[in-house]
């Protein structure tokens, strides 16, 4: 299945996900809290949702999804997860070294690797985090977060696909998910064109 946005003639990459995602209206659940009136009220029990979505743009997330797999490893029970795409402007450099930096300067990463995928050069980091409030999951929650950083072709631009879960003991399960989705990524369209004439049948 193709998004429509894959179509847009302003979109410059590619990638694909697995079953499973869910792409959640960024735009339109952060506009949502800031119309007056009844629409407003409308969305009152949804205050969480629609401050993580506008921090989310703020950080310049163009693209996020919730994920709902079933635990083929435990119980079978749902495992639920957030996908998001965000870009970051850098100063030039060559694109193996932009992912280099990268990953140098993360956080208190448990797990690092260079990745050497279709589309380039990219290096994954593994951290954990706690979660923010405005997903309003009650006690202090820690968070595993998975990220590929995948420099542009520019080497002025950095997409940077994170997986965020709970489940924090499925650390090898999600780092593979997201090195399969960063192995899809193009920076080319790879959609054919598709003539809308049809050829006459003799």
């Amino acid at each position: 299945m193709i998004d429509d946005s894959a179509r847009s003639e302003d979109a410059d990459i590619w990638f694909a996900l697995p079953p499973g995602f869910v792409p959640l209206p960024l735009q339109e659940l952060a506009a949502a809290g800031r119309e007056p009136g009844q629409t407003a009220d409308r969305f009152a029990s949804l205050g969480p949702v629609l401050r993580l979505a506008r921090l989310l743009l703020e950080a310049g997330t163009v693209h996020c999804c919730l994920g709902l797999h079933a635990d083929d490893e435990g119980d079978g029970g749902p495992l639920m997860s957030f996908f998001t795409l965000a870009w970051r402007r850098v100063d030039w450099a060559p694109r193996s070294v932009l992912a280099g930096r990268a990953a140098a300067v993360a956080e208190r990463p448990e797990h690092i690797e260079i990745l050497d995928l279709p589309c380039g050069p990219a290096s994954l980091v593994q951290t954990r985090l706690n979660a923010p409030s405005e997903l309003g999951l009650g006690a202090p929650c820690e968070l595993l977060q998975v990220t590929v950083y995948l420099p542009c072709p520019d080497g002025e631009r950095i997409a940077i696909l994170s997986l965020a879960a709970t489940t924090v003991e499925r650390a090898r399960r999600y780092r593979a998910l997201l090195t399969d989705v960063a192995g899809t990524v193009s920076f080319e369209n790879p959609i054919p064109e598709v003539s809308d004439d049809v050829p006459d049948k003799e």
